[in-house]
């Protein structure tokens, strides 16, 4: 019995020295991920880092010229946050499957991550935009419009 439990312990540790590797190289592969992301209006596109960071803003085909500044910040906000949902879930892809339980533990249980905790429920949503939870790209969007309707009369000012 004895026997048994050494091969199980041995079997674990392999399985654990193996997740810690492949840990350690996801890692390293995602310390400089990148990704890219356009808003709806083509005007702005964002690039953000691993960690969400904003790393560069583009600016395209001199659309943003005949912009408002709500309506040039509501595309940069969309296209960032169109970016982050990207590397979001590259990050969870790339971790998810290293969260799975060690076979060799019997009853053993994964990692359970609240990556909606970690990372934000727009982000980790099915399309980026999760739940019922609207994103900041959406609500400066609902002002725009607001701006561009005279409060008076109720008829747009465009």
């Amino acid at each position: 019995m004895n026997e048994g439990i050494n091969q199980q312990v041995a079997q674990a540790m392999a399985h654990l020295e193996a997740t810690q590797a492949a840990v350690a190289k996801a890692e390293a592969g995602l310390r400089n991920a990148t990704a890219t992301a356009r808003s709806r209006d083509r005007a702005v596109e964002a690039t953000v880092g691993a960690q969400g960071q904003l790393t560069g803003v583009k600016f395209l085909d001199s659309k943003y010229q005949g912009m408002t500044a709500t309506q040039l910040a509501a595309s940069m906000m969309e296209a960032a946050e169109q970016a982050r949902t990207k590397v979001t879930r590259q990050v969870m892809d790339t971790f998810g499957p290293l969260m799975g339980a060690n076979p060799a533990i019997p009853g053993g249980r994964g990692i359970e991550l609240d990556w909606a905790g970690i990372f934000g429920a727009d982000a980790v949503g099915g399309n980026g935009r999760g739940g019922a939870a609207r994103s900041a790209g959406d609500r400066l969007r609902d002002e725009i419009h607001e701006d561009d309707t005279d409060t008076s009369t109720g008829r747009s000012r465009a």
